[in-house]
């Protein structure tokens, strides 16, 4: 098993939930921002050495929000994407944008940062008859918080409900939990090996270009 733990945050637990009842239609396409602010010294830090960290921002922050788009969308066969450093003075990216593409045109359009200045994550699930919003994973990102806006028949301002998760952040007990009864019940693991070798070989992809 992977620690890619913000499947396990109640917003996206609660959110995949609902978008596999199908209420919302077919899902249409992603929108995702993940970013910090750095501190005063962070180019001299273990993420700043590509020795130790292997990349930047897109290696950090970036493949959670490549795992969580393929849990939505699945494989990607299109993928392009940037890399720059605009503001540490650093070896590695303090900036990754990805536009990623599966088979049927569902798109996923991202970006990480550290020049942030603010703590900020947002996650953003387009449907045909509705849109989910992620904001926050508690603690310095703010309280974390999914948001349903669904469609009315005539259109117009959607009809909206909000669910808060303002307690401690518990989606590693939650991951352990998952691995427990998944080893108990002789379950497949999710997610295992093969996603994260999916997500690395998106941020290679991306290196690459």
């Amino acid at each position: 098993m992977v620690g890619y733990n913000l499947r396990c945050h109640p917003a996206f637990l609660k959110a995949h939930e609902i978008i596999h009842q199908g209420t919302l239609g077919p899902l249409l396409y992603l929108r995702g921002r993940y970013g910090h602010g750095g501190r005063p010294g962070y180019e001299k830090e273990w993420r700043a050495n590509p020795e130790i960290s292997g990349g930047g921002e897109l290696l950090d922050q970036g493949v959670h929000l490549i795992d969580l788009s393929r849990w939505f969308l699945g494989d990607f066969s299109l993928i392009h994407g940037h890399t720059h450093t605009y503001y540490w003075k650093m070896p590695v990216e303090d900036n990754g944008f990805m536009y990623l593409e599966n088979t049927v045109g569902q798109v996923a359009w991202l970006q990480v940062s550290c020049t942030e200045w603010k703590n900020l994550f947002s996650y953003e699930i387009f449907c045909e008859t509705g849109k989910l919003q992620i904001d926050g994973i508690g603690g310095s990102y703010g309280t974390e918080r999914l948001t349903l806006y669904q469609m009315l028949p005539q259109m117009g301002p959607p009809e909206t409900t909000t669910w808060e998760y303002p307690f401690p952040d518990r989606s590693w007990n939650t991951e352990f939990e998952q691995f427990e009864q998944a080893i108990k019940r002789d379950e497949p693991i999710h997610p295992d090996l093969e996603d994260a070798r999916e997500s690395l070989k998106i941020v290679a992809r991306v290196y690459g270009e």
